[in-house]
C-alpha cells in the first residue's frame, strides 16, 4: 500500500524538535550510529506517516459497513469525545516512555543494547508526533474549547507523574526496566494499536500501520535481551539473573494490564467503531501472551542449564517443574520464572487494593500483604515514591478510610505539574528566517 509522509505545520515541528533536544539528546548519536546497527532498515524520520488504501468502512460495532469519519465534525460527539481521549492518552504515553527510559539510558551493558533503545525511544518520538498530527491536521474545535496549539502544549507539557496512564509515571530504577517494559508495556502498546486499526475515523485507521511495524521492533528490543539474559543466567553469570527479571515482571505486569481500562468497560468503543474487542477480552489475551513469553524465556534457560535438551524435552520438563514444583535434571523449579496472578498488586480495575498475592492468594492483613510485596518486588523500586503512594493507599482502603474505587482515582499522585517544560510552549512560536536570512530566535522555547 501506497503511505503517504507529512509533517507538522513548522511551529509544532519545532516544538517537537525542542522537545526531543531535552528529552532525548543522543538523538544524533543514534543517526550517526544507524547504518552501522541497522544497515538495512532506512533512516529514521521524523514525520507523520499515513497509509493509504485502507478499509473505507466501518469494521464493527452498531454502523459497522457504513462510511468511516474522515474528518472531526462526521463524527457523533460521543465518539469525538472517547477518539480525542484516546488520542490524548496515547500521545502522552509516547513522550513518557522517552522520559522513564532516558534516565537509566546510559547504564546499558552493551551499545547494542543501548542502541536499540535509543531507537526505540525515537521511535516513540515519531508516534507521539504522529498523535499531534491527528490533533493538528484536523480540525477538532467543533469537539473541545482547546485550540491545536493548547492541546499541543497541554501534551508537552506532561512530565513522569502527570502522564494519563500509571504505567508512564513510573521512574525506572536499573536498565533491567528499560528491558522489561518493552517486553511488557510496548506489547499492551501493540495491542492497542491493532485495535485502533480498525477505528471508525479513518486518519486513525491510517496511523497504525507504521506505528505498528515499528511496535514489532519496541517488543525485540524486549524479549531478545530478556533471552540472552535467561541463558547467561542458567550458565552462572550474575549479571542479571532469573530473580531480577521476575522482580521486574511483577512490578510491570499489574501496570500493563491496568492500561486496557478497567475489566467491566469497553463497550461504548465497540459499539462506535472505535475498536473490536473490550477490555476484559484484550486483557486476557494479553496476560496469554505475556506468559508464551515467559515460557520461551524458561525453555531457554533449560536447555543453557541442561546440555543437549531439544526443544521438545525442555516443554515436558518445563510442564513437569510447573506441576510438581520440585526438582528435576538438576534444576529446581524455584529458579524458573512464573506468571504474577491477574489480581497481583493490582491498583486499578475490579481487583483495585484486594490484597491479592502472586499466587492468586488472598490477605485480609495491610501488614501482611505489604511483607509480601517486598518479597516479589525490586527493592530499588520499594524504596521509591511510587510504592509508597501505592502502599499509603492500600493503608487507608485496608482501614475502610477510603474506598477501592476513590484509592483507584487517587493513583499516582500528581506531584509534577505541566508546564514545566519551556519547549512546549514554542507551539505558540515559528522559528522563521529574517530578512538577511538568520534564524530568529523561538520565543517562550
Amino acid at each position: 500500500m501506497a503511505v503517504s509522509e507529512v509533517k507538522l505545520p513548522k511551529n509544532f515541528h519545532q516544538a517537537v524538535e525542542d522537545w526531543r533536544d531535552t528529552f532525548l539528546p543522543d538523538y544524533q548519536f543514534l543517526l550517526d550510529s544507524w547504518e552501522k546497527h541497522f544497515p538495512k532498515e532506512p533512516m529514521f524520520k521524523l514525520c507523520a506517516y499515513r497509509e493509504m488504501g485502507v478499509c473505507a468502512n466501518i469494521e464493527c460495532g452498531a454502523k459497522e459497513g457504513q462510511p468511516k469519519a474522515t474528518k472531526p465534525s462526521e463524527l457523533d460527539e460521543d465518539q469525538a469525545q472517547h477518539l480525542l481521549g484516546a488520542i490524548r492518552a496515547q500521545a502522552s504515553t509516547e513522550f513518557g516512555s522517552i522520559q522513564q527510559h532516558r534516565l537509566t539510558l546510559a547504564r546499558a551493558q552493551s551499545e547494542e543494547e543501548q542502541v536499540w533503545v535509543l531507537r526505540m525511544m525515537a521511535e516513540e518520538l515519531r508516534h507521539g508526533y504522529q498523535m499531534l498530527h491527528l490533533l493538528v491536521d484536523d480540525d477538532w474545535t467543533c469537539q473541545t474549547q482547546q485550540s491545536s496549539a493548547d492541546m499541543v502544549e497541554e501534551i508537552l507539557s506532561m512530565q513522569t507523574g502527570s502522564h494519563v496512564l500509571g504505567a508512564f509515571n513510573i521512574d525506572f530504577d536499573s536498565f533491567v526496566d528499560n528491558i522489561v517494559f518493552c517486553a511488557l508495556i510496548d506489547r499492551v502498546g501493540k495491542y492497542q494499536l491493532a485495535m485502533q486499526k480498525v477505528s471508525a475515523y479513518k486518519p486513525m485507521a491510517e496511523s497504525m500501520p507504521q506505528m505498528l511495524r515499528e511496535e514489532a521492533f519496541h517488543l525485540a528490543t524486549g524479549v531478545v535481551p530478556m533471552r540472552r539474559w535467561a541463558t547467561q543466567a542458567a550458565e552462572g553469570e550474575v549479571y542479571v539473573t532469573m530473580e531480577m527479571m521476575q522482580k521486574a515482571i511483577n512490578k510491570w505486569l499489574p501496570r500493563g494490564l491496568e492500561m486496557f481500562g478497567d475489566e467491566r468497560g469497553g463497550g461504548s468503543n465497540v459499539r462506535m467503531g472505535l475498536k473490536p474487542m473490550k477490555n476484559a477480552e484484550a486483557q486476557a489475551d494479553y496476560y496469554q501472551e505475556v506468559a508464551k513469553v515467559v515460557d520461551d524465556l524458561n525453555i531457554r534457560y533449560l536447555r543453557a542449564k541442561v546440555k543437549d535438551l531439544s526443544i521438545g524435552e525442555a516443554r515436558e520438563l518445563l510442564a513437569n517443574l510447573e506441576r510438581g514444583r520440585g526438582k528435576a535434571k538438576g534444576v529446581d523449579h524455584a529458579e524458573l520464572l512464573r506468571m504474577p496472578d491477574r489480581d497481583f498488586f493490582r491498583r486499578r480495575g475490579v481487583p483495585a487494593f484486594t490484597m491479592v498475592g502472586f499466587e492468586g492468594e488472598t490477605y485480609d492483613l495491610y501488614q501482611d500483604y505489604v511483607q509480601h510485596l517486598r518479597k516479589h518486588l525490586p527493592e530499588s523500586y520499594l524504596a521509591g515514591r511510587d510504592f509508597r503512594d501505592y502502599a499509603e493507599t492500600l493503608k487507608k482502603v485496608a482501614a475502610g478510610e477510603m474506598t477501592a474505587e476513590d484509592g483507584a482515582r487517587k493513583m499516582p499522585e500528581l506531584r509534577r505539574v505541566g508546564g514545566s517544560c519551556p519547549c512546549s510552549k514554542s507551539v505558540r512560536w515559528v522559528r522563521g528566517e529574517s530578512e538577511e536570512g538568520t534564524k530568529l530566535p523561538v520565543m517562550g522555547g
